[in-house]
């Protein structure tokens, strides 16, 4: 167990906390809850960034890694996106479409797999994510003097997530064609 390897394993232990303290935190006057939601959030997006430059740097890359790691990062973000839905901080549909996107995607990348094929994230995808965890950060933190920002966050992670999953889909179009014609 690398380090990277547990930067990924500390990331999805983070999630339940998070998730506790974010819905907890509306029945908590003081706010404290929010800002510790906010914190662990953070911290588990944080530890997205460097397990993976670790990984690389070093030369640790490892199967559990390729496995676990994208598997973090979209319970992160969905488990953020369903916890903000039901605080009412963004709509359900968006919700639906990001997470479908992630579905999408992930069954690409296993039809890929299956055919010896690694798709590696493209720079849409990695926007897609930045500006998503942004706009997360953004709704935890819930503050009027941003309301703006964090609008103008939420369609442009919203417009990200679309255009990487055509991005994702044209590039790789062959994977999903092969043997249908």
């Amino acid at each position: 167990m690398n380090l990277p390897n547990k930067l990924t394993v500390l990331r999805m232990l983070l999630i339940p906390v998070f998730v506790v303290l974010l819905l907890s935190a509306e029945r908590d006057e003081s706010g404290v809850r929010a800002w510790a939601a906010l914190a662990i959030f953070v911290i588990a997006s944080l530890t997205d960034f460097f397990d993976g430059r670790i990984a690389r740097k070093r030369g640790l890359v490892s199967n559990f890694g390729k496995l676990m790691d994208p598997l973090a990062d979209k319970l992160l973000v969905c488990s953020a996106l369903i916890c903000l839905s039901a605080l009412s901080r963004i709509p359900a549909w968006v919700v639906i479409v990001i997470i479908a996107r992630e579905f999408v995607i992930t069954g690409v990348r296993q039809l890929a797999a299956e055919k010896g094929r690694v798709i590696a994230a493209s720079y849409w995808g990695k926007f897609k994510t930045a500006s998503q965890m942004v706009m997360i950060i953004l709704m935890i933190a819930d503050l009027p003097a941003l309301t703006t920002v964090t609008q103008a966050f939420l369609w442009i992670a919203f417009a990200l997530t679309i255009i990487s999953m055509i991005d994702y889909l044209v590039k790789n179009r062959d994977i999903i064609l092969e043997g249908e014609i």
